[in-house]
């Protein structure tokens, strides 16, 4: 029997990962302790009409544009996916991201239920993880903590959590932050079981995998 073995002409393509939570449930601090202690894999930066908080800075959180720019893009069709949530809107550029997945790397998009479903329609073999609070109190104080809204907005933020949550099980895999570190570690176990399927292990393994099945 003949075994074949991947050569360097067929490097698995990266995972498209699709993280989604409520505001206020830690989504960004968990991806961003997850890039730190993760290679091969990055966020991409989505574009948005809101303003920036205090600390984003545009490019790295995200791409900050005007109404008119957003809706100049969507014309183009130049969106993976996009949605409005609250008051603004949020959108995925298509640029970059099919070719960095081709390079090997491993791409998440930190998006609402509503991208989500647009993308999985595009990229069914993308990894998606949904992302909880342990419970309601723990929401409304984090998104208190920040300090930027009002009761007001808070009470709102409130109300469209819940509508949001109630698609948890859209996804393939869910998360309770709770505890941070464990939820981040749970988060890296998702990285790394995928990396261990068949395919990108017989590539990276090639050489040992061909002296093992060496016809002595």
């Amino acid at each position: 029997m003949t075994t074949s073995v991947p050569t360097a002409s067929n490097i698995p393509p990266g995972t498209l990962y699709i993280y989604a939570a409520p505001s206020g449930a830690g989504k960004s601090s968990l991806v961003s302790a997850l890039i730190e202690a993760t290679s091969a894999i990055e966020v991409c930066v989505s574009h948005t009409t809101r303003s920036p908080r205090p600390g984003e800075v545009d490019g790295v959180q995200y791409h900050f544009v005007s109404v008119e720019a957003f809706e100049s893009m969507v014309a183009e069709n130049a969106f993976l996916e996009h949605a409005q949530v609250f008051d603004n809107f949020y959108g995925t550029a298509k640029s970059s991201i099919e070719q960095r997945l081709q390079q090997g790397i491993d791409i998440i998009l930190e998006i609402d239920w509503q991208g989500a479903r647009q993308v999985r329609k595009q990229f069914p073999q993308s990894v998606s993880v949904f992302i909880l609070p342990p419970n309601r109190p723990a929401l409304e104080e984090r998104l208190k903590a920040r300090g930027q809204d009002s009761d007001e907005v808070i009470a709102r933020r409130m109300r469209d959590a819940q509508s949001e949550m109630s698609h948890y099980d859209e996804f393939d895999y869910l998360v309770i932050n709770d505890d941070f570190n464990h939820a981040r570690d749970e988060l890296a176990a998702i990285v790394l079981s995928n990396r261990l399927r068949l395919p990108a292990q017989a590539y990276f393994h090639q050489t040992v995998i061909k002296q093992l099945l060496a016809n002595d």
